[in-house]
């Protein structure tokens, strides 16, 4: 059973279709309403949508709609990309978040698009919106990549995976020395030069393709919404943190009750940490 929450998610291109498809058939949220200026092409996808519902076994309500600010009053809004004129971002996204935000709206933003990082820190600058209540969800589908790569190289599952990384894209820092398969150092299974392999191909996963950040969209927009078992790896706005105001960097994050609740130190070596900073200091 679906749960009385709605997600509005602005731009009805491929990454915000995907997020609408992913969000649906999980039926945690009971509404997805897909925005974008091309009306028709919005409600065609959602009837898309709508239509896969009785085949995969979900009843989530998915609905086209015209105007921006009919994303107003969701629980939680995502900002995607535009059938028509690819990812909201620099000024015209900027404009986009100001329109919302002198419509009254409070909704955390997830911000689904890859390119969407400087469009975070302009959000918390220039529109006042708080740190707590942006999240970049583009970079968590890179995380979910290292760790099928990682069970590529030794013959296991993902799922068994556990590793930090943090940074800007597409420059991530990855924690080998505290990752672990199983429970177990991942330095028992795998060694280094293939870490170092992996860590190279990590950067050619950016920027991620849409059904993968769909997904790794769904998931933290459920988190905001009724709060997580577990940490998830996302983009955040520092507020302090590292010395840092006002910069964007993917960390290890705990969601819920609609905003990002804690930023959690992940863990690093000595080399690794002076890696992770020096990226933050190089953003441009």
């Amino acid at each position: 059973m679906s749960a009385v929450a709605v997600v509005s998610i602005v731009g009805a291109g491929e990454i915000g279709s995907a997020v609408a498809f992913a969000l649906a058939r999980r039926a945690r949220v009971r509404d997805v309403r897909l925005v974008d200026a091309a009306a028709t092409v919005a409600a065609g996808k959602a009837l898309d949508i709508q239509q896969t519902g009785p085949i995969e076994g979900f009843d989530t309500r998915v609905s086209g709609r015209g105007d921006a600010l009919d994303a107003v009053g969701a629980d939680v809004i995502v900002v995607a990309d535009d059938a028509t004129t690819g990812e909201w971002e620099g000024e015209r996204g900027l404009a986009l978040i100001k329109q919302l935000v002198r419509a009254g709206d409070t909704a955390p933003i997830v911000f689904a698009g890859p390119k969407q990082v400087w469009l975070m820190e302009a959000a918390v600058r220039e529109a006042g919106v708080s740190p707590q209540a942006v999240v970049g969800s583009a970079a968590a589908a890179v995380h979910s990549g290292l760790a099928a790569l990682v069970a590529l190289e030794v013959n296991g599952s993902a799922m068994d995976v556990s590793a930090a990384l943090v940074g800007r894209s597409p420059a991530f820092t990855v924690g080998w020395t505290s990752a672990t398969l199983s429970g177990s150092l991942l330095s028992t299974a795998m060694p280094a030069h293939r870490m170092v392999a992996v860590s190279e191909t990590l950067k050619k996963l950016w920027p991620p393709k849409p059904h993968a950040v769909g997904a790794a969209t769904a998931v933290i927009v459920e988190g905001l919404l009724f709060g997580s078992r577990r940490h998830v790896y996302a983009t955040t706005v520092l507020n302090g943190e590292y010395g840092e105001r006002g910069t964007a960097t993917m960390l290890p994050l705990e969601v819920g009750n609609r905003r990002v609740m804690r930023r959690i130190e992940p863990s690093l070596s000595g080399q690794e940490r002076v890696e992770f900073l020096n990226g933050l200091s190089k953003r441009g």
